[in-house]
């Protein structure tokens, strides 16, 4: 029995030197280079569901393409988190497949049911977010039995509620999962596997033989910036608001066996399972629900004052104000002397600026004079940060500044749809813009080949979510990472946490061959 090669090459190219492409009867001429990890990671994933893991860079999207066209002129369900990421992978599509551009779709909330239906069942390959298809899936608009593949970008979210645990429940052909990182925790892995039903792990770290000489380096330094006297002003009396709702937490038995400030988000969170174990529905649980509460609210204000500065503060407690209710919590915390305390010394010398927003504005200076050309993605937690980092840099004379934010509204401030999304994108690609602050939105997949830097207003604790920011540099050349780090502040404890999840996620790959 004769085997079928899945793709053939061509070699005799002499106009591309060296270079060969992909040839297959769906996917246009001189459009992917041949890469042999590639086509060998696309061949184990045609016929059983796969998990693929690479380091950003090594073109996860693009061995979805080889599968893709392997499993042509079938029905194909390509799955993303968000909404830049779907209009992504729909112009790769029209870009690399041979295809009529219009069995090729985007689908979302604001098409019509009656008419997203019918675009779903004429379609070829539908693009989407996975919620959209959670819905209609459970308000029976539609279902998966004529698709033969569904490709769920960014896997590591197929835990507990997200849309694509559902959606996998549903479908029983074949999966295709892609993800840079998988995350730190082992079982976590496991139950993603168990989520997507995958039975085949391809995975790669960028010293493998097979990849190194296509991966470029990633440089990677950060900067400790002193926290200034003025700012600790500040930030006393939230950190005295802080200690005293952990010390009462404490007397009750919650949050016991951990010094105060080694406590982290997580632990503050908890606490609630506590409460409910340790109290139940006795008169003392909604009083300890409401120390926890305003606990996670100091938490939150000292998190700002250290890591963002004054202004982010204050920004944030403008928001209680725009709310046309107040819980009795949030009463408690606003009406705290501590709390006012506070804000009438952050308000005394609101001009004062974190000590962060020098430093930024001279590595970017730096990065001009080093590459006058250079495209600089900054990336910050909060969107209340973004009005002083811009203000901070547009002074430059080279800076060409946008934001890039998600489509939710907070508070008075708009988000940004998905056609201003990907104009701001392709202005960044053609460097109409240079410098882009960005929140998460900008963490996942999109592709912007060449950030000259990354630069991290503040570390993340999540692995993943520090390995996504780095992952938008180093594609096409040899990127550079900064990230700045207030001393002595949760900034440190977050940049430890998740160096030491990523060293403890790439032991995990390693052990996945």
């Amino acid at each position: 029995m004769t085997q079928t090669k899945i793709f053939m090459f061509r070699e005799d190219m002499p106009e591309y030197g060296k270079d060969e492409y992909i040839t297959h009867k769906n996917i246009k001429e001189k459009i992917i280079l041949s890469k042999q990890f590639q086509t060998d990671i696309a061949k184990s994933a045609i016929s059983v569901n796969t998990a693929v893991i690479l380091p950003t860079g090594l073109g996860k999207t693009i061995i979805a393409f080889l599968v893709i066209a392997q499993i042509l002129p079938k029905k194909i369900l390509f799955l993303a988190p968000t909404k830049p990421l779907v209009m992504q992978h729909y112009e790769s599509c029209k870009m690399f497949l041979k295809i009529d551009e219009n069995k090729i779709v985007m689908l979302s909330g604001s098409i019509s049911p009656k008419k997203r239906r019918k675009l779903f069942e004429e379609a070829t390959i539908v693009i989407s977010t996975p919620q959209t298809i959670k819905n209609d899936l459970e308000n029976e608009l539609y279902n998966l039995d004529n698709f033969d593949l569904v490709i769920f970008d960014e896997m590591h979210k197929a835990v507990e509620k997200y849309a694509y645990v559902e959606i996998a429940k549903r479908f029983n052909k074949l999966i295709l999962g892609l993800t840079a990182s998988p995350g730190s925790r082992k079982k976590k892995i496991n139950q993603i596997f168990e989520n997507l039903k995958i039975k085949n792990v391809e995975s790669r770290i960028r010293d493998d033989i097979d990849v190194k000489d296509h991966i470029k380096d990633i440089k990677l330094d950060w900067i400790k910036v002193p926290m200034n006297e003025d700012l600790r002003k500040v930030q006393k009396p939230l950190h005295d608001l802080f200690l005293e709702k952990v010390a009462k937490l404490n007397k009750l038995g919650i949050l016991t066996y951990k010094k105060p400030d080694y406590i982290s988000i997580k632990d503050i969170l908890g606490a609630r399972m506590s409460i409910k174990k340790r109290f139940g529905r006795s008169p003392y649980a909604f009083a300890t629900y409401n120390n926890q509460a305003v606990l996670l609210q100091s938490y939150h204000c000292l998190e700002l004052i250290e890591t963002q500065g004054i202004e982010s503060f204050l920004k944030y407690i403008e928001k209680f104000k725009e709310k046309k209710k107040l819980s009795r919590s949030e009463q408690m915390f606003l009406k705290h002397d501590l709390l006012k305390k506070g804000i009438e010394l952050a308000k005394k010398d609101i001009s004062l600026s974190h000590p962060k927003l020098n430093v930024l504005k001279k590595i970017v200076e730096d990065q001009f004079k080093k590459e006058e050309d250079s495209i600089i993605l900054i990336f910050t937690q909060y969107r209340n940060t973004i009005d002083s980092i811009e203000n901070t840099i547009k002074v430059i004379p080279q800076s060409k500044i946008h934001r890039f934010v998600g489509q939710a509204k907070q508070g008075t401030v708009k988000g940004m749809n998905q056609k201003e999304q990907k104009e701001i994108i392709d202005k960044f690609k053609e460097r109409e813009i240079n410098i882009l602050i960005a929140t998460s939105v900008a963490e996942e997949g999109i592709n912007i080949p060449n950030v000259n830097r990354v630069i991290f207003y503040e570390p993340v604790p999540s692995e993943i979510r520090g390995i996504q920011r780095k992952g938008r540099t180093g594609r096409s050349h040899i990127g550079e990472v900064t990230i700045l780090i207030t001393e002595g502040t949760r900034d440190e404890a977050y940049f430890y946490a998740s160096t030491h999840k990523e060293k403890k996620m790439q032991n995990i790959v390693k052990g996945m061959r």
